[in-house]
Parts: C-alpha cells; structure tokens; sequence
C-alpha cells in the first residue's frame, strides 16, 4: 500500500535526487517548479520502488504524476505504475495519470487497451530549445536574436554579466521591484502570481544549488535569469528585463545558456505560455527544437462502460436490478448489522441517522452503480428477492471483486454459488474482465464452500481473510 505524505512547500528539497538526473524533459518535474507552483498544486508524495510518485488535486481529481525513477530504471517505473493501481482500487479513487512523457505514453494505452483517453493540452506544454543554438544565435534563422544582441552590445558598451552571489540580493530584489512596476499593470493573475513566487525563490538560490545570472548596463542590473539543472538540460524558471533596454531579453538569453550549458547540459528548457498568444509568439521565434508534451493518461474500468444493471437468468435464479416494489426486503438484507458483519461492510457509516427509511439502502446501492464503484444486482428466486450479488473494487487490470450474501430463509440451497458462478460468467463475456477475486473472513468457513461450489479457487489467507480467484479459463 502507497503511503502519501503532505509536502511542505519548503520541503521539496527532498526531491531534488529524482529531479537532478530526470530525463522527461517535462519541466514541472524540478525543484523550483514545486517550489513557485506549490499553492496551485499541492502534491502530496511517496517514494516506492526508488521511485517519486506525487499526486495532486486538480479540477476536483486525484492526479498521479508518472512515477520518476531516481536513476531512470523504467522497469521501476512501471511497477511503482501498478502500486498506483493497487493503490487506487483499494481506496476506491479513480486513476489519472498525468505528466506522462510521451515515451511512456504508449506503454499506458497498450497496459490498458483501447479503452483509455489521452490528452495533451497546449498551453501548458513546455519550449525545448538546443542549448547550443542559444549560445551562438548561428546562422539565418536567427539573424533576429543576433541583431538584438549587437544592438544592446552598441548601446551598452560597458555591459556585464555575472554569476549571481548571495550578497548581491538585495541589489536583485530592487531590480525586480522596478520590473514588477510594469508587471503588476498586465492585469494578469498568473502574471501576479509569478512575482509573488519569485521573491521567495532568491533566498532558495544557494539551498537549491540554482544557476542565476545577472546582466548589467552602467554597473546596473537590467535583466536576471534562474534557470536549474535536470538532466541534461537546464530549465529556465525566471527570466526577467527592464523595459527600455533594447536587446536585454535575448542578450540575457544568450549570456545565460554561455555560462550554464556546457558540461553535458544539451537543451534549454524555457516552460510552457500558459496560454498567453504573445508568449507563444515570443517562444516559437527562438525555434524549439521540440514542444514536450505533458500526456493526461485516464484508463477505465469494465465498470465504466455498464449503463444499465443487467439481467442474467439461471436455472433457478434472476439476477437483476432490485426495484422499488422491493425496497422494504431489501432493507431487511442489506440493513441487518449482525448477519452483515461478514460483508466487511457497516452500513451504518453512511446513514444519515441510525433508523433510514428502507429507501435509504436502495437508494444508497444505486448511487454505487451511478458513481461506478459497484455493480449491484438482486437475486431473485420465482419472482422472490432473497438475496444480492455484487462486483466492486474494480481494478485497472481487468479484476474485479465478487461479493453475495442471502436472506436467512434463503440460505442452504445452493442459490449463493450459483448466483456467483452467474455474474463470473457475465463478468468474463460480457465485461471481458480476465480475473475475478472474492474473500471471507477466516472464520466464516461457509463463504469458502460457497465460492469452492462456483469455481473458484483458492489462493492464500492471512491473519483476517481467506483469498480465491477464478480466471475465465477455470
């Protein structure tokens, strides 16, 4: 079982081991990225299989981001994927994955068949760039950026650039102050958000062993870039000039990719534009080599594509939707807490008191079905309810768990095995699911008879139940 931690915004230095060596490209997975987003997302996080999974809230969804392995092991990756599954199916959460690298995306879509959405939103896709191409602005194609910088050379004939030191942060929070004059008049949320974030990253240079640098004209600061190493590239976080300074931006640009891309280091990660068309703009002209996407991965489940109970007729048996007619046995079924001590289930932790109409019970089983957690089917005996049949805990590896119980009337005559064997079969046709799995306490040595008698086998107990299965070969 995964265990999430909350992450502390000032604690995501504990990262910085998966983040160092990444090779996604995808910019969030950085240290500053966490660290300036952190409000927006929140990402709670675990480590398993020497993997970081984070997972965060977003539009009312759990998101798990794509495992990242510290040493980039992929078959780490893909088995920290299934403890995510498992994960998901026993906390009854949907699985949505997101921040998949588009080479892990088509190992997803074959794990999980043709019943899968993918997308790929463009705004928040990052800019790739070649670091090289920045360090020398060569060739035709980049006659703009040249052009700029030999202007701003012209203009500024005692520029510098420097590596960025400790004492040198108040001098760069003064510039930023004049910068944010005119950034706080876009009017832009986001645009607001980022000034906020980036005062709190400057005493986080030195701790995060970020790259900073600051370009001057007149012995003044006129433009800063902090950027950070992931891999074999160096994401550019920040970059900042004053207006009225012709060429600062890609002079900056330039000096910057001079000094922090070599040793290994082959691209320039410059984010994504938020959706911003000017930055878009802006982006496209220094010609990326690549635009990374950032893959939303949603798997469903056999469930999910039930819209209606079925009816599966036995021998002896009808396997269907319970109906209103019925809702007052049921309740006697369903609301019996001694005899449903078994089901591993107290319905009284739903209730909204502790006597609810016998509707309650119904009502509460079909939003189940509504919300696909559950697909809940009555049995009935010559017209009779005398009992229900149920698959939950549907898993993203086509299984599903099986569970019956009777009334007491209605007990001793095979109706239980014989229901169970019923929906497997359904399961398995109809569902196409490959494994179902049902479980009884260990001492309620009846259940297992009962799942023996529908062909199920056993494969293992602990301390608390006995485990079966049965696979659409047996």
């Amino acid at each position: 079982m995964l265990e999430f931690q909350k992450t502390n915004k000032e604690d995501v230095i504990r990262f910085a081991p998966f983040f160092a060596e990444q090779t996604t490209h995808v910019s969030d997975f950085s240290l500053c990225f966490q660290f300036m987003w952190h409000k927006h997302f929140t990402p709670d996080f675990c480590i398993a299989e020497d993997c970081l999974i984070l997972k965060e809230v977003y539009a009312g969804k759990d998101w798990f981001h794509y495992p990242l392995s510290r040493t980039g092991d992929e078959q780490a990756q893909r088995r920290a994927v299934a403890l995510i599954e498992q994960c998901c199916r026993d906390k009854e959460m949907r699985l949505h994955f997101t921040n998949v690298a588009q080479r892990d995306v088509p190992w997803l879509v074959l794990r999980y068949g043709q019943d899968v959405s993918v997308t790929n939103i463009r705004r928040w896709r990052d800019y790739l760039y070649e670091a090289e191409s920045f360090r020398t602005y060569a060739g035709g194609k980049y006659a703009g950026q040249r052009n700029h910088v030999n202007k701003f050379k012209k203009l500024y004939p005692d520029w510098t650039f420097e590596v960025y030191r400790p004492e040198r942060e108040g001098e760069l929070t003064a510039f930023l102050r004049e910068y944010e004059a005119a950034q706080r008049a876009k009017d832009s949320y986001l645009a607001d958000e980022e000034m906020d974030e980036v005062y709190e990253l400057l005493p986080e240079i030195g701790r995060f062993g970020l790259l900073c640098g600051l370009l001057r004209a007149g012995g003044k600061i006129v433009a800063c870039s902090i950027g950070e190493r992931c891999g074999d590239m160096v994401v550019v976080h920040v970059e900042k000039a004053l207006r009225g300074y012709e060429g600062a931006y890609p002079m900056v640009a330039q000096q910057f990719a001079l000094h922090f891309t070599g040793d290994g280091v082959k691209f320039l990660n410059r984010m994504d534009d938020a959706g911003d068309m000017g930055l878009r703009k802006s982006k496209l002209q220094y010609l990326p080599c690549e635009i990374v996407g950032k893959y939303n991965v949603t798997p469903r489940r056999a469930i999910d594509g039930v819209a209606h109970p079925p009816e599966i007729r036995t021998a002896r048996l009808t396997l269907r939707a319970v109906g209103d007619e019925d809702a007052e046995v049921y309740a006697r079924l369903a609301g019996d807490v001694g005899r449903n001590r078994w089901w591993g289930y107290d319905w009284r932790e739903d209730a909204p008191d502790e006597a609810p109409p016998a509707q309650w019970f119904l009502s509460f089983a079909r939003g189940l079905l509504r919300e696909k957690m559950e697909l809940p089917l009555g049995i009935y005996c010559g017209g009779a309810l005398i009992g229900e049949v149920v698959l939950h805990r549907f898993g993203y590896a086509a299984e599903a768990e099986v569970g019956v119980r009777l009334l007491p009337e209605a007990e001793g005559q095979g109706y239980a095995a014989e229901a169970v064997g019923a929906l497997c079969d359904y399961a398995f046709c109809k569902l196409e699911l490959e494994r179902i799995e049902a479980k009884h306490f260990c001492e309620n040595a009846r259940s297992g008879k009962t799942l023996q008698l529908a062909g199920m086998r056993r494969t293992g107990a602990d301390d608390t139940y006995v485990y079966y299965e049965k696979t659409p070969k047996m």
